[in-house]
């Protein structure tokens, strides 16, 4: 691993010159803040004392907010993040339909100004079952809460809604959840589920070198069998499949405040790099938080294309792509970020010519040893990553 503390040494280095940096967000994209209880509950407070002014005055109140369409999605080339442009729409109380739509919104910002004031949190689904008959189905109150967290400037973690426990995370790390300290590398094979109110978690410390972020749960298994964290300082984390708000967010802090470099071991298909693409730079759905989401310096350590030859990984473990597959390799191809990145622009090009995809289980071909005990130290060593 001495060609890997080198490598890391490099990464430690640029990460802290750019802490050092404040990220600068072009001036045609929307600001977002991240507030505290205190400060989220004024800007309600603002905001309904502003209605209460316009129903005063003209009797028509409006409702202004940066509009999430995709034509008002900017990626950021210079801090490599999808955002939210300057866009405005507004939701007015003029028709049947757009009173329906006010309504479902104002009981959503009703319910997050009850959140706040207990502070307490709740799911999306909570505020879903919390007026059924006026939400209809869940689609329109999940829009809702995304559309008051743009509408207030704030991250949905401001508003005290969560997203359901999904990823888990072990190895080398001390938190502390309020009252609780936690030791990731005392909690068995399972890990510590990462928890969505992480207003409530604080870093204690960590000795790790590097963090490792798996696209699946079976990768995840296999590390936590191997206690692959002993021999390899680092922290390992999961969401089990798509990479859902409080994994990307965790993901997000422990980087930044510990100055780790980050990896990826997704699985060699169109789906694997895009998930790898959501931490690197966002989402579109959610591009107004992406600063706060994503990690603009992790490197996609596998299972990359050229990999299948370099590994020789056998034919009946690779997977032919299917149209859906091929369609979706060009619309990452004909991504800005893909293509300022010519490492992995020709990666994905060499999957399109050889018209096939491999799972990152498709190393246990080798043994089910070979993914911790060779591949992931090789890739690590030697620098083999995107």
């Amino acid at each position: 691993m001495k060609a890997t503390k080198e490598l890391f040494q490099e990464f430690l280095k640029k990460g802290i010159e750019d802490e050092k940096k404040q990220i600068k967000l072009p001036e045609h994209t929307v600001k977002i803040d991240e507030l505290d209880r205190e400060l989220t509950l004024d800007r309600i407070n603002n905001l309904t004392d502003s209605l209460i002014e316009m129903i005063f005055e003209t009797g028509r109140p409006a409702i202004r907010l940066p509009s999430r369409t995709s034509a008002n999605i900017i990626w950021d080339e210079k801090n490599d993040l999808l955002l939210l442009g300057r866009q405005i729409m507004e939701k007015q109380f003029h028709s049947l339909a757009s009173v329906a739509d006010i309504t479902r919104l104002m009981k959503v910002l009703e319910k997050i100004n009850e959140l706040l004031l207990k502070d307490l949190h709740a799911t999306k689904r909570e505020i879903f079952y919390s007026a059924v008959q006026l939400f209809g189905d869940q689609k329109n109150s999940d829009k809702c809460i995304e559309d008051v967290a743009t509408m207030l400037y704030t991250t949905r973690n401001s508003t005290h809604i969560v997203a359901s426990a999904k990823g888990s995370c072990i190895g080398r790390l001390r938190i502390r959840d309020k009252n609780d300290i936690i030791d990731l590398e005392g909690l068995g094979s399972g890990g510590w589920t990462i928890s969505p109110m992480l207003d409530n978690i604080e870093i204690i410390e960590s000795d790790a070198e590097f963090i490792l972020v798996l696209e699946k749960d079976a990768a995840m298994i296999r590390l936590a069998e191997a206690r692959f964290w002993r021999k390899y300082p680092c922290i390992i984390l999961t969401a089990k499949g798509a990479a859902d708000i409080a994994t990307r967010m965790f993901l997000k802090r422990i980087s930044k405040e510990l100055k780790l470099p980050v990896f990826s071991l997704v699985d060699s298909d169109p789906y694997g790099h895009y998930i790898h693409s959501v931490y690197l730079r966002g989402s579109k759905r959610l591009s107004y938080e992406s600063p706060f989401l994503a990690t603009p310096d992790i490197k996609l350590l596998g299972v990359l294309t050229r990999d299948l030859e370099k590994y020789k990984i056998p034919n009946d473990c690779r997977i032919p792509m299917n149209q859906t597959d091929i369609k979706r390799t060009k619309e990452l191809l004909n991504e800005g970020f893909v293509k300022k990145n010519k490492e992995w622009e020709t990666d994905l090009k060499l999957a399109l010519k050889l018209k096939v995809k491999a799972e990152i289980q498709a190393l246990s071909a080798f043994g089910f040893e070979f993914l911790t005990d060779q591949y992931i130290p090789e890739k690590l060593s030697t620098g083999d990553w995107i």
